[in-house]
């Protein structure tokens, strides 16, 4: 049976909104609002003296109740250190990081996780915080293509890349993504892009979905929340699918 589900990707900022006040419960009540059935976030700090030392991906999870979670440091500071988390109310049963990092450019990474689903469908997470440079993402999409994360995977299962991506020219989708079977919402042409930054007033369609095999993504929208434009400095990104009945 067709398995409806909603996804959520957001750069939380270290939940520090726009006020530059942490304010962790202005993130949970935007997520609570959706009850999103999986989550990717970037920016998640863990013992950092500006977001009190808390490790954020554990708070959000217990607040929020999912019951199944995983991080990736992306970098690490002085003290404590931020990265990539993924929440989901379904077992995580897999993880492994990826290095994007591309020769002496910041530390990117992308955080894979495979999710069990109800029917035995597998459901396979990539959450992903691109460079800053044009030529540094297009590397670092060929880097993913590449791995054996995900050049293993069968075709029929259900894939979704989401994340931050920095792409202010919607350039990835043509990238590579594309050829290797990957969908997309806006980056093709055919409808607007939605933009999510800066969250008062987006201008850049940063954050994006792609996704493959045995889904059906019926509707991508940011949020419209007053209290998520005051949360961070990204809108939330979500997206309507379905996962389909995955051929033997």
């Amino acid at each position: 049976m067709p398995l409806p589900l909603q996804l959520m990707t957001w750069n939380i900022h270290r939940c520090i909104g726009l006020d530059r006040r942490f304010a962790p419960e202005r993130v949970i009540e935007t997520i609570q609002h959706y009850k999103p059935d999986v989550l990717f976030l970037q920016e998640v700090d863990r013992g950092v003296a500006r977001s009190k030392r808390l490790y954020l991906d554990h708070l959000l999870a217990e607040a929020l109740d999912y019951p199944y979670h995983t991080w990736s440091q992306a970098h690490a500071l002085k003290e404590g250190s931020y990265g990539n988390a993924t929440l989901s109310r379904f077992p995580i049963v897999k993880r492994r990081v990826l290095d994007l990092r591309i020769a002496k450019k910041k530390n990117r990474n992308c955080l894979y996780t495979r999710i069990k689903m109800p029917g035995r469908r597998q459901f396979h997470a990539f959450n992903w915080h691109l460079g800053l440079s044009a030529a540094e993402r297009l590397e670092q999409v060929k880097r993913l293509l590449r791995s054996n994360t995900l050049r293993d995977l069968p075709k029929r299962h259900a894939v979704v890349v989401a994340g931050d991506t920095n792409d202010w020219r919607n350039l990835l989708y043509r990238g590579g993504l594309h050829t290797e079977g990957f969908d997309a919402w806006s980056e093709h042409g055919r409808r607007k892009p939605i933009r999510t930054f800066p969250s008062p007033n987006p201008i850049g369609a940063l954050d994006k979905f792609f996704w493959r095999g045995a889904l059906d993504v019926t509707s991508v929208h940011s949020s419209r929340m007053k209290v998520a434009r005051a949360a961070s400095d990204h809108l939330p990104l979500l997206a309507d699918i379905t996962l389909l009945p995955q051929r033997s």
